[in-house]
């Protein structure tokens, strides 16, 4: 037990509910649409700067290249801390100045500065999700679609739990929330960086206790659910806030009890390997599957180099990485379904205004956005590893399959019939969340572990470069130039404001799933002979 109990400092358990704590609060470009009426009308800005300053937004959320960069330095990838507390400072820097401009503390800001503000604050949450998303697959590479959605998943949630933060603690107050994502992130960054660190031992009850993971996550997010549909009907008191907000820290609280669990298990199993380490040491000796057969990322022989098929799943770098077709397929498809799922979220509070909406049913709008995110983000993760586990399924399929239902989602908004705005911000939300749990794991199969951060971070860009077309030279012209047709004004009322913006998306979310049928086609094999051999294989520890 003394050998246990020493190795358990690095236990992968603890790193993972730290993990997932941290990106609890870090999702704070997700809830730009509670902050950006009030970012509005104290800086003067139509529309069109509204959503150049989301854009920079979604530039710093998502280009993260420099985090990748970061930990994927010999130095930094076995110290995550680190690219933690540089995402830290970060955080602080962006969202205070952005918080002293809208409470007038100081002069209004020119917009480029503004831009910066934004664009530094949302970069914070790579930085935040590269060291979470990393350390997490590099913990668990035989579950990683399941590790990924957990720590995306938890960071859809974000938003949610957020704005439940905001609204018992500051009755709603969205400048004093601007406050709330400057600290609040950094404070428990720092408590809790120095737990999330790389442990590769193999547990024999990893998908017992990241299902044990799994379901915490999925009913903190139908509480969460409730909270918000309860409070939109029923309008609670400040003291049905905070037995809400108590009960949701508990919740919050609870993975403690399967790190707890999964460490006294691993110590009776690491106690027996021990006692059994000659044995064990005899029995690789003896086994006649060799490992190198299927270290190479082919199935065929390591020795044949000229096959091409045997280069997928090797460990390639940025450079190699994007000379490859591969990459800018899944690059393009990023593109049209990240970009038009952010465009979506960060005008929906315009959209609900324009359709008659009031302001407490957009804000509804914003958070149950985050719980339609985390049921993506988690789900598609969970469900493209069963299949492909139990069915040899490439999880490329699943991309293409998301952006169809997502192309009938941005129709739906598009015809602004009651109701509608709800309908299709489940079906753009849900699909949307699935592409951040989809495309890191296809990521690292495709391209290996060594430079994953950084892969993954690059493909990323497709968000907001899709963002910025479509938010910014399709939503927000458009939206501009029929307010101006009907008022003369920066406002826009009637479903003409966003009407031809959303069909456009609609094609470009179908554009995008054929996109990534070709990547199917092109990985189909790859996925059958190497990916899911891999993963049947009992490779003796």
């Amino acid at each position: 037990m003394a050998i246990a109990t020493a190795t358990l400092g690095r236990s992968k358990w603890a790193a993972m509910a730290a993990s997932t704590w941290i990106q609890c609060a870090t999702g704070g470009s997700y809830c730009f649409g509670v902050y950006s009426p009030v970012l509005k009308a104290s800086q003067g800005y139509d529309q069109s700067t509204l959503d150049s300053v989301a854009f920079f937004k979604n530039i710093g959320a998502n280009i993260g290249v420099l985090s990748g960069l970061l930990i994927s330095s010999p130095s930094v990838h076995e110290r995550p801390w680190i690219v933690h507390l540089a995402g830290a400072a970060q955080c602080f820097v962006g969202y205070f100045f952005m918080w002293l401009s809208v409470a007038g503390y100081v002069a209004r800001p020119p917009p480029a500065l503004m831009c910066f503000y934004m664009l530094l604050a949302s970069h914070a949450q790579t930085f935040f999700n590269t060291a979470n998303v990393v350390t997490a697959v590099e913990n668990f590479p035989g579950s990683r679609g399941t590790a990924i959605g957990i720590m995306k998943g938890f960071l859809g949630l974000s938003g949610a739990i957020l704005i439940q933060i905001y609204r018992t603690m500051f009755n709603e107050n969205p400048t004093s929330f601007i406050l709330i994502l400057a600290l609040l992130p950094n404070i428990l960054t720092l408590l809790l960086m120095p737990v999330v660190k790389v442990d590769r031992r193999k547990s024999v009850s990893e998908k017992k206790f990241l299902d044990a993971f799994s379901l915490i996550a999925m009913i903190i997010a139908g509480y969460l659910m409730l909270v918000i549909i309860g409070d939109s009907i029923l309008r609670m008191g400040s003291a049905a806030q905070l037995v809400i907000f108590a009960v949701l820290m508990m919740m919050l609280l609870s993975p403690t009890t399967v790190v707890m669990k999964a460490q006294m298990t691993e110590a009776k199993m690491l106690d027996e390997d021990f006692r059994h380490e000659r044995t064990t040491l005899i029995v690789k000796h003896d086994d006649p599957v060799s490992p190198n057969r299927l270290v190479s990322g082919s199935g065929h022989d390591p020795f044949d180099q000229d096959l091409i098929l045997p280069e997928r799943g090797d460990n390639f770098n940025l450079t190699q990485s994007m000379s490859t077709c591969d990459f800018w397929l899944l690059f393009i498809a990023m593109a049209c379904g990240m970009g038009s799922g952010l465009a979506t979220v960060d005008n929906i509070s315009q959209i609900g205004g324009a359709l008659g909406y009031m302001a407490t049913e957009t804000s509804t709008l914003v958070s149950l956005w985050s719980i339609w995110n985390f049921l993506g983000r988690f789900g598609s993760g969970y469900i493209s590893d069963y299949f492909l586990h139990n069915k040899g399924w490439p999880r490329p399929v699943f991309i293409s399959l998301t952006l169809v239902l997502m192309s009938a989602g941005h129709a739906l908004i598009s015809t602004g019939l009651p109701g509608s705005l709800y309908m299709g911000s489940v079906l753009v939300g849900i699909c949307y969340g699935s592409q951040w749990a989809l495309m890191p794991s296809i990521t690292s199969e495709l391209f290996g572990l060594r430079h994953f951060g950084t892969i993954f971070n690059t493909i990323a860009i497709a968000s907001p470069v899709g963002s910025y077309i479509l938010s910014v030279r399709v939503v927000g012209y458009i939206y501009d130039m029929e307010a101006s047709k009907s008022s003369g004004t920066h406002e826009c009322l009637g479903r003409h404001c966003f009407m031809l913006s959303f069909m456009i998306m609609s094609f470009v979310s179908i554009l995008g799933s054929v996109v990534a049928l070709i990547l199917f086609y092109r990985t189909r094999r790859f996925y059958e002979q190497v990916v899911y051999v891999k993963l049947q294989t009992p490779l003796v520890q």
